[in-house]
């Protein structure tokens, strides 16, 4: 799973160091619209549905937040 959230979030924005990034929200790195783009390639790539109650920064401060969201999401 960890390769293929990695390859969604560099297709999305490749100038970020997503796997030493862990305050991607907290420092301004990731604006509104990456999440918005973001949230739509994980609905679609693992079949889930993160919902609004879901955005908020905790969930993508980091690739291993997004994971368990993704993890989450999932059962």
């Amino acid at each position: 799973m960890r390769e293929e959230v990695m390859e969604i979030l560099t297709d999305i924005r490749g100038d970020v160091d997503f796997e030493n990034e862990t305050r991607l929200i907290d420092d301004n790195i990731l604006a509104s619209l990456d999440i918005v783009a973001i949230v739509g390639e994980f609905n679609d790539a693992f079949d889930i549905e993160i919902t609004v109650e879901d955005l908020v920064p905790d969930n993508f401060n980091s690739v291993d937040a997004m994971i368990e969201l993704i993890t989450k999401a999932q059962e």
